[in-house]
């Protein structure tokens, strides 16, 4: 399995880092992708991957939750180390209008910009997208074309969302614990989604998995997805593993 959304460089992790990899790894997690936040979280996601060369793999980009009036500040500064080293991504980017509608504009601006960074350096753009589909699929419009490619991180919308994400056809669907909630209605959505098209991801520390929900997530947690993914699409669990690690080798070139 490849956890393509992880944020264990984060400080919930700071007391037994090395424990959480090798749990990960005797789960047979073989790759751990790292989605930055913001300019302070830069640092030790960089530390984290060198620790783990070739298990730990980090993107750049400024989460939308870290778009402000002084935005560009922050877009200088990832720019700066993208044009230092390779990322296999662009992200977390996006547009988040959850807990704020402030800086609507903004978002749409640097996620704009930061799409156009993947086209230049041709790899996938990582798209955390929360109460803003109709926005994130406006600036998606103007930007997609044969070089665009990425994933819906923590897909959260209804068929329509998905069926419209379908119509991208180098775009990918991030699953992760939400689909294991008995609240949830993702797993009759994530049905009209051929499973070439989905990938796994914990988006740890957040949105563990039942029955470990309200705990610190992490990679090693990764089984409990696949498994309900299985259930859904009523197959064996090795298929779902199989099919998403080829679908998250393909799209980040790992």
């Amino acid at each position: 399995m490849i956890d393509t959304h992880s944020h264990i460089y984060l400080p919930e992790f700071d007391s037994d880092r090395e424990e959480v990899v090798k749990r990960a790894k005797a789960k047979g997690v073989e790759s751990i992708l790292l989605p930055n936040v913001d300019v302070e979280t830069i640092e030790a996601m960089h530390q984290l991957e060198a620790t783990y060369g070739n298990y730990c793999y980090a993107m750049m980009g400024i989460h939308p939750t870290a778009i402000d009036e002084n935005y560009q500040e922050a877009l200088a500064l990832a720019r700066n180390y993208i044009d230092q080293r390779t990322y296999i991504a662009i992200g977390e980017i996006g547009i988040d209008l959850y807990w704020d509608k402030t800086f609507r504009k903004e978002q749409m601006e640097a996620f704009e910009q930061q799409i156009k960074w993947a086209k230049e350096k041709q790899v996938p753009i990582v798209i955390h997208c929360r109460d803003a589909f109709p926005e994130v699929f406006e600036v998606l419009d103007a930007q997609a074309d044969e070089q665009l490619t990425g994933v819906f991180h923590s897909f959260g919308g209804g068929h329509e969302e998905a069926k419209r994400i379908l119509a991208y056809e180098r775009f990918m669907v991030g699953i992760n614990g939400v689909v294991t909630f008995k609240n949830t209605n993702l797993r009759d959505v994530i049905k009209v989604l051929p499973l070439e098209r989905l990938v796994l991801e914990t988006d740890a520390p957040y949105l563990a998995p039942v029955p470990m929900r309200g705990r610190r997530n992490e990679p090693a947690y990764l089984d409990k997805v696949a498994a309900t993914i299985a259930s859904v699409f009523d197959m064996e669990v090795s298929q779902v593993v199989q099919q998403t690690t080829a679908n998250a080798k393909q799209l980040f070139h790992i």
